[in-house]
């Protein structure tokens, strides 16, 4: 069920984002995306405790992106990493591009 879920958020074009709304980290990775002016319905934040299958969720992160934290970021079919990943992207000026590259920006 964890795979299925999973596998159904993370689509082409799409930036999908696994979090815990407790998670500092988290919280910081919504603020940047949520200044970035995306389309109507290509930015999405996953809660994945409102599940109840938390850890199944978190091991099938693992095994696709070898991380079980959160967040972690999909900017299209491909996981980029987590907080600092993104704001590393965005200082160097990478993650507009990609964004545009994928056609998810206004």
């Amino acid at each position: 069920m964890a795979q299925a879920f999973v596998n159904s958020k993370i689509q082409p074009g799409k930036v999908v984002v696994f979090i815990k709304p407790t998670c500092p980290y988290c919280r910081k990775t919504q603020e940047l995306l949520s200044q970035l002016p995306f389309k109507q319905g290509l930015l999405e934040f996953v809660g994945i405790t409102a599940a109840g299958n938390t850890s199944e969720i978190q091991d099938y992160l693992q095994q696709l992106t070898r991380a079980r934290t959160v967040p972690q970021v999909f900017i299209g079919q491909e996981c980029i990493g987590g907080c600092t990943d993104l704001v590393n992207m965005h200082e160097r000026g990478e993650l507009l591009t990609r964004l545009k590259q994928i056609g998810a920006l206004q």
